[in-house]
């Protein structure tokens, strides 16, 4: 604990260094704009964070508790202009300063916003707080009358066709007596109807075609409102006006290059427009989402015209997108023990490899681990797989679906490793469905996953090792996998490279040998008591795990963010086996993990490296892990992290030994048993492509007797790892 109080009190020195000085290098007449605040006088359950926006002037973007490191560390310029000035003003952000004009501009802008929330004569004022160099700006903002509606009036065009659709949904207008009278509902309503309208045929037909007019002089404190539906718009007059008619579609044309080779009938099939049919607004989104969806084209245009008095045409302009290419990933790590870590992966893609939207990929990879100057420790691994990704849900049919079509997905793969315990195959195949809703929902869903794991040549010392362990001995059997499993995702900015604030959550799992538990009594048995098939006993159990990610960009196009994560994961064996099979357990340390270790070497819990392996293989049924990294611009296409990594792996087990088994996870060892690290890294950001290296030190080291590391040890033999990787960690 006095090593914690230790870190803890360097830690607060490092945040009050940062935080010397945020005015240094003010001019004798500026003051740095050090706050807002938004103060409600007549109103205490008035949300304030919604007139943010309309301040013109805002101070600079702080972490936490108002801590704002980039702008200490622009205040040690020297003001020289030379290398260090240049440096500390590139990482760090320049002070806003204060500006009394602004604070003008931002009334105006709130009290229009407030009027057009339906807050009338509202009245702000402002005071200015100047200590020493910094100015705190507090608007005082006294809220105007609001007028409820009394009641409400239609006036609709002369009877006709959009007349008589109007009337029959008496739910169609939601604007109701009681109501408070604003500019912004009632803009809404008007759009909102309009949409409804025009998915009913009235093409034509917009939110400028409502005309509202408010009395609040009749009837005190009160508003008469009448709702007027004209035949022309609020840019037009009287004489402009044309009945409101119903449309429908006329000619569907779809166009697109020579060269994309693909069946029309998909395409066609895939389009929800039908000619002859009412004007439907969805069916032009449901046909943009279904044909983007294909992800063979680069845009897709659909362009309406009005043909005759009540017709339309709609033609769809298809352009192509890159059909095929190839995409290398490649981590390497290293540790200060001469340990080394290579793993490359190449995949082949192919967007449309039958003319009709299929999606193949053929991946390679392989994982190498080897010591430098010794032979003898070595471990590869190598592996092949192939998916096909059709766009369609298998058996249904595309009118089962009114938007985007889930796709079916058919996956097989083959996987060598070669360990000097051991030699390993396992041969994957899976069957199931994908797709997303409104790109921010995204779901994989695969009723049949099969696994067939082989083991090969087991080192008889390690297997002799493994007796005193019957949960690891079970582990390290050949096994069989039949169960279902999928993953869920969700994220609030689906750009692939996002310049706002967002955050994702995914959550995976597997269930496997239950329905084979249900045909164990025809089986035959190990001596075990397992049910077994082809000789070999199926395994049963459930895991799961679940990853929540938040990133903070701290300023608009500062450059600078915060980037956390964390994640949890656990497994559970039950009925036809005794343990997780071994290729299910779950693993820490590595480019995207506990970056001061390389990939399986961190636990599991308090346990010490397990020497049965000759290269560390530490594993575990439970998983905990939290990430932070603060990512910020130096220059060119160069970039820097910070960044600090805790977590481990644990097993889970309930027998005699587990009292006295380190690996255990216990709420008594929790905080003992989590390892840490801090690192640095650099990044080279390409846009498409970002080239990582990262450099890992430990500072908590749960397998050691002395587990706090000193400072002065830190870059000493196995304390530190060096990652290179393709793309962020999280």
């Amino acid at each position: 604990m006095k090593k914690l109080g230790k870190l803890i009190l360097a830690v607060m020195t490092i945040m009050t260094a940062f935080s010397c000085s945020t005015t240094r290098v003010l001019q004798g007449d500026q003051y740095r704009l050090a706050k807002n605040k938004i103060v409600i006088t007549n109103d205490k359950g008035f949300n304030t964070k919604t007139l943010d926006p309309y301040l013109k002037q805002k101070p600079n973007s702080s972490f936490i508790f108002g801590w704002t490191p980039l702008l200490s560390v622009y205040n040690w310029a020297n003001g020289k202009g030379k290398g260090w000035d240049k440096l500390v003003k590139k990482v760090g952000t320049a002070p806003v300063v204060y500006d009394a004009e602004m604070v003008d501009n931002s009334i105006v802008n709130i009290l229009n916003h407030l009027e057009y929330l339906g807050y009338y004569d509202s009245s702000i004022t402002s005071d200015i707080d100047v200590k020493r160099k910094n100015v705190i700006v507090t608007y005082n903002i006294t809220l105007g009358k609001r007028y409820p509606i009394k009641s409400l009036d239609i006036l609709l065009p002369p009877e006709g066709e959009f007349t008589r659709a109007f009337r029959a949904d008496s739910s169609l207008v939601e604007t109701r007596p009681g109501d408070w009278l604003s500019e912004s509902s009632l803009e809404y309503e008007s759009k909102r109807i309009a949409d409804v309208m025009n998915n009913r045929g009235f093409y034509s037909f917009n939110k400028n075609h409502f005309f509202f007019e408010a009395d609040t002089l009749t009837v005190p404190d009160s508003a008469i409102l009448t709702m007027t539906i004209n035949e022309y718009t609020r840019n037009e007059s009287a004489k402009d006006a044309e009945p409101i008619e119903r449309f429908y579609f006329n000619d569907v044309s779809i166009s697109y290059p020579k060269s994309l080779d693909i069946n029309e009938k998909i395409l066609k099939e895939l389009t929800t427009i039908t000619p002859g049919g009412v004007y439907n607004n969805d069916d032009l989104k449901n046909t943009y989402t279904r044909l983007s969806a294909l992800r063979v084209f680069n845009s897709v245009n659909i362009n309406t015209e009005q043909v005759g008095k009540d017709s339309v045409d709609c033609n769809i302009t298809l352009s192509q997108s890159k059909l095929q290419g190839f995409k290398v990933n490649l981590e390497a790590s290293s540790n200060s023990t001469g340990l080394f870590g290579i793993s490359p992966q190449l995949s082949y893609y192919h967007k449309n490899i039958f003319h009709g939207g299929e999606w193949l990929n053929l991946s390679f990879m392989g994982n190498f681990q080897f010591m430098y100057n010794n032979s003898s420790i070595k471990s590869n691994e190598f592996g092949v797989s192939g998916s096909l990704s059709l766009p369609r849900f298998f058996p249904l049919s595309y009118s089962h679906f009114k938007g985007a079509i889930p796709r079916t997905d058919i996956n097989i793969s083959y996987n060598f490793q070669h360990r000097p315990e051991y030699r390993r195959n396992i041969i994957s195949t899976s069957y199931g469905y994908n797709g997303n809703i409104d790109n921010r929902f995204y779901y994989q869903a695969y009723p049949i996953q099969l696994n067939i794991v082989r083991l090969l040549d087991l080192d008889p010392e390690f297997y002799n090792s493994l007796a005193n362990d019957p949960f690891l001995k079970y582990a390290y059997q050949d096994h069989f996998d039949l169960g279902l499993g999928g993953t869920v995702y969700y994220t609030t900015n689906s750009s692939n490279v996002p310049k706002t604030d967002y955050f994702y959550t995914r959550f995976q799992f597997d269930v496997a040998g239950n329905i084979l538990g249900a045909f164990k009594p025809l089986m035959a048995k190990d001596m075990n008591g397992a049910g077994m098939i082809w000789n070999t006993p199926y395994s049963q159990f459930i895991r799961g795990e679940v990853t929540l990610t938040k990133t903070w960009f701290l300023g608009k196009n500062s450059g600078h963010s915060i980037a956390t994560r964390f994640l949890a994961g656990a497994g559970y064996a039950y009925g036809n086996s005794q343990s997780l099979p071994f290729e299910k357990h779950f693993y820490s340390g590595g480019a995207n993990s506990l970056r001061g270790w390389q990939a399986r070497t961190v636990g599991p819990g308090l346990s010490e490296v397990d020497k049965s392996f000759v290269i560390p293989n530490q594993t575990g049924d439970m998983k905990l892990e939290a990430n932070i990294e603060y990512r910020f611009n130096l220059f060119w296409k160069l970039a820097g992290a910070l960044f600090l990594d805790a977590g481990n792996v644990w097993t889970l087990r309930d027998d005699d030994t587990a009292a006295e088994d380190k690996s255990i996870f216990k709420w008594s060892t929790f905080g003992e048993s989590i390892a840490a690290n801090w690192g640095a890294g650099i990044r080279f950001d390409f846009n498409f492509l970002i080239l990582r290296f990262d450099l890992g030190i430990k500072i908590h080291d749960p397998a050691r007797e002395q587990r706090w590391i000193n400072p002065s040890d830190w870059l000493h033999r196995d304390n530190y790892s060096v990652h290179f990787g393709v793309g962020y960690p999280f």
